[in-house]
């Protein structure tokens, strides 16, 4: 992690119990999450659902898909435009337009503006004081290190979701989709949950060889990861001002692993 080419980066791992096991750089320091917001967002749906505010297969985004489709990318919807590319759970699509589909149905259903729903479901609850919705529920996010850490201990023991309705979140939704992880290729499956990218057995990939296949997590284009690795009893936030690019292809995986390493063994 010290070479990585970067100007600024934080870094934590969270342990099982939600206390930081291990961090580095500046915790407090605001980072532009990319689509690491998307698991912020998934969330927030995830709680809408549980508040009876949607329902997973309401109709939601394009003809036929529903709040089901959208959260695994499986409605069809491009990756950045309205245009519909595939029938509804057919094909693993990834599209920031269905995480804006997303928005718009939690927004429609409970009258409240998404930003707002997000703040009062996730952002307040869990202490995130530091974070906020900037701009598009799929790539807006802005965050620290010590917020995502909150939001990691909240994956691992969850206190604002009901755990059933995680442990769902984090199975894979609409099996057997092939599809392109963006930065990584054409994935054979490409498994995903319900907002959640699934590590299973996915080769390349951003996070270790040696996290276990139920990591669940995502990455984002302005060089930031959350991972949670529920065999290891672990999470870890990575957070730069640099854009995801080889750099992070190569340093991700081995620092992972060396995280993984560095665990204390049952």
């Amino acid at each position: 992690m010290q070479q990585w080419p970067v100007d600024a980066v934080a870094v934590a791992v969270i342990d099982s119990s939600g206390a930081v096991a291990g961090s580095h750089g500046p915790q407090d320091r605001p980072f532009r999450l990319a689509s690491v917001t998307k698991l912020l967002s998934a969330y927030a749906v995830l709680l809408a659902l549980q508040e009876g505010a949607i329902e997973l297969d309401q109709p939601a985004g394009p003809p036929g898909a529903t709040v089901r489709h959208l959260l695994a990318h499986a409605s069809g919807l491009a990756y950045d435009t309205p245009q519909v590319s595939a029938a509804p759970g057919t094909k693993r699509i990834y599209s920031n337009t269905g995480f804006e589909a997303l928005a718009d149905a939690v927004a429609s259903s409970s009258g409240i503006p998404f930003p707002e729903y997000l703040a009062d479901a996730v952002l307040r609850p869990l202490g995130m004081s530091s974070s906020r919705l900037a701009g598009t529920a799929a790539a807006g996010g802005v965050s620290t290190c010590a917020d995502l850490a909150r939001f990691a201990a909240e994956l691992q023991a969850p206190a604002l979701l009901a755990p059933q309705i995680l442990a769902e979140a984090t199975q894979v939704t609409f099996p057997g989709l092939d599809g392109v992880l963006p930065g990584y290729g054409m994935q054979r499956p490409n498994d995903w949950g319900l907002g959640f990218e699934l590590r299973d057995h996915k080769s390349p990939h951003w996070t270790g060889s040696q996290n276990s296949s139920q990591t669940f997590g995502h990455f984002g284009q302005s060089g930031t990861f959350l991972w949670a690795d529920p065999v290891a009893h672990a999470a870890c936030i990575a957070l730069t001002n640099r854009d995801f690019g080889p750099w992070a292809r190569t340093a991700w995986p081995h620092f992972s692993d060396e995280v993984l390493a560095e665990l204390p063994h049952p």
